[in-house]
């Protein structure tokens, strides 16, 4: 049982198949302060570094049709509509405030025409539309990329595999502030939550079912 149980967290993988027409591109939270450098005390370096091979993905996923959404994690409704535990947590360690709401980092590639949603905690799906955005667009299967790996990311991918969605992880096109807590999040969703692949390895499934189509545009459903 032991042996059965590392093999599905190092290498297990889930068997949906990955459809442009299908899928969304969520980036989770590539706001100012946690990839900006040195703007925060919230700054994760890994995050700053994976930019290039986020945007490269991004760029991918829009010249195949895929819809790009984008979140940020900010003070929304006077934090009335935060977890109410939040407050209480050793992340909140310091006296540092957003001098604004937040924005994502101008590096990161976001477009105004593209869908931003303000979350008011980890989960993107916690008290914000994106569910229904989902559904509107005819998608049932979300990419997950950004930071941090093990709570925003990680906590969107549990939300999104308990609502019936297929959910597929970039490996890496993720990052966490302490870079040895990465894999193990990785471990834990591979064997229960997603499909973790790498920025390559979701490109080429995405264009090679795109290939099967016949490169057809069309919305789904028409």
């Amino acid at each position: 049982m032991t042996r059965r149980a590392r093999a599905a967290y190092a290498r297990g993988h889930a068997s949906f198949p990955v459809h442009p027409d299908r899928s969304a591109l969520l980036v989770i939270d590539m706001q100012d302060e946690f990839v900006r450098p040195g703007w925060s005390p919230y700054w994760v370096p890994a995050a700053t570094r994976m930019v290039p091979r986020l945007r490269r993905l991004v760029e991918h996923c829009r010249a195949l049709d895929v819809p790009v959404i984008w979140t940020v994690f900010d003070d929304t409704h006077l934090g009335l509509d935060r977890p109410h535990a939040l407050r209480h947590m050793p992340h909140a360690d310091t006296e540092w405030r957003r001098p604004g709401p937040a924005e994502v980092w101008g590096e990161s590639g976001f477009r105004s025409d593209e869908v931003l949603i303000r979350k008011p905690s980890y989960g993107a799906f916690y008290d914000t539309p994106l569910d229904t955005v989902l559904r509107n667009l005819g998608r049932d299967t979300v990419v997950i990329t950004g930071t941090l790996t093990n709570y925003c990311c990680g906590t969107t991918a549990r939300q999104a595999y308990e609502r019936g969605y297929h959910v597929v992880f970039g490996s890496d096109t993720t990052a966490t502030d302490d870079e040895s807590r990465q894999e193990p999040e990785l471990a834990v969703l591979r064997k229960g939550f997603a499909l973790v692949l790498s920025a390559d390895e979701i490109a080429a499934r995405l264009s090679e079912a795109d290939a099967g189509r016949g490169g057809d545009r069309r919305t789904p459903g028409t």
